[in-house]
């Protein structure tokens, strides 16, 4: 989202999330972590399904109409800047893990699990959980970035098909739900969201994220009288989360859950006293990415650096691994991230024949 319609609270929720999958990935090495913790921290995982609805949100958001009113000759542009928003951090951190592969082999400790060479090349052009791997390897988080390029490269299409903006909001409504039942069906008799990534992870995420699309267009209709569709959604979405502790299968309660949070918090940004409108968690939500795309990584060369037992690392060295995850957030956006960003979004490109001509404001 651009600084004149970025919805604050849903930057600050980001960077939440992206914590959340950063203790999701250590909690088994924390000693003496209380058992109740260890089984908060193992739902982290449905922090990414939190990103695909917010990431379809935003883009509809940001370019919804833009793409519908200059018809195809803008989708080079929109690509190019998802691509730019991407790529470049996650071929800095695969250039890590591929550095230190070489340097485990150097030393006959190459596990070829975690780091297949041959597989390299999907990791590279982001199409590994395409339907082309069989399991997580590499920079295991990046499979929801292979999924999230899927989802951009489909955009354009489902932009041509439907406008939600002639839809009454019933049918819209009616729409985000059926994405979701769809993923619910497809994942039916699975134990979790999380379960067999390779497998699932795609549909996860463009059913997620045409749903995020839909409860974005809900949003414009319903932003400048937010009281009771806020209401609404919240409670919505804790009737979900009830239903899902009460049994309900993950697959079909979570989606439902984080969609009416989604929706919620984004009709109550803004509002005076939102915790979640506040300068700090804001800045976690504006590094959020490069905390999601480097902890992982992180957490292996710290474990072979400085941890003796993987399943029982101090209370101490947990503390100063999360403090090099956000130092090195701080850094990969800064020095990384923004500068790279910029760079490929000055790419000029030729743009596609059509009738319609570009519109002013992009």
């Amino acid at each position: 989202m651009t600084a004149t319609n970025e919805l604050r609270a849903l930057t600050s929720i980001r960077g939440i999330a992206a914590w959340m999958v950063v203790l999701y990935h250590i909690r088994l090495s924390i000693a003496g972590l209380p058992p109740a913790w260890v089984h908060v921290f193992a739902k982290g995982y449905i922090a990414v399904d939190f990103f695909f609805l917010l990431s379809g949100f935003v883009i509809w958001l940001s370019w919804g109409s833009r793409l519908r009113e200059a018809g195809w000759r803008e989708a080079p542009h929109f690509l190019q800047k998802r691509v730019a928003r991407i790529w470049p951090l996650h071929l800095v951190v695969l250039g890590g893990a591929v550095a230190l592969a070489l340097l485990l082999a150097a030393v006959g400790r190459h596990d070829p699990t975690a780091f297949p060479f041959g597989e390299l090349p999907l990791h590279v052009f982001l199409i590994q959980n395409w339907g082309f791997t069989g399991k997580l390897a590499w920079n295991d988080p990046a499979w929801s970035i292979s999924c999230e390029l899927a989802a951009y490269l489909a955009f354009p299409l489902l932009v041509r098909a439907v406008d939600w903006r002639t839809l009454p909001s019933w049918l819209v409504a009616s729409a985000a739900a059926a994405f979701l039942l769809i993923l619910a069906a497809v994942m039916s008799g699975q134990p979790t969201l999380g379960h067999d990534i390779a497998r699932f992870g795609l549909v996860r995420c463009l059913t997620e994220f045409a749903a995020g699309g839909a409860i974005c267009a809900l949003w414009l209709r319903w932003r400048d009288a937010p009281g009771l569709p806020a209401v609404l959604a919240f409670g919505f979405s804790a009737a979900a989360f009830a239903g899902w502790a009460a049994g309900l299968a993950e697959a079909l309660a979570i989606p439902f859950a984080l969609a009416g949070l989604l929706l919620g918090l984004a009709l109550t940004s803004g509002l005076r006293g939102n915790p979640l409108d506040a300068a700090p968690l804001h800045y976690l939500g504006e590094i959020s990415y490069a905390t999601y795309l480097s902890h992982f990584m992180l957490f292996v060369v710290f474990k072979l650096a400085f941890v003796d037992d993987p399943h029982a690392v101090p209370a101490l060295l947990v503390g100063l691994y999360l403090a090099t995850v956000l130092g090195a957030s701080v850094a990969l956006y800064h020095l990384i991230e923004r500068p790279a960003q910029t760079w490929v979004n000055g790419l000029k490109l030729p743009r596609l024949s059509g009738t319609k001509n570009r519109p002013a404001h992009s």
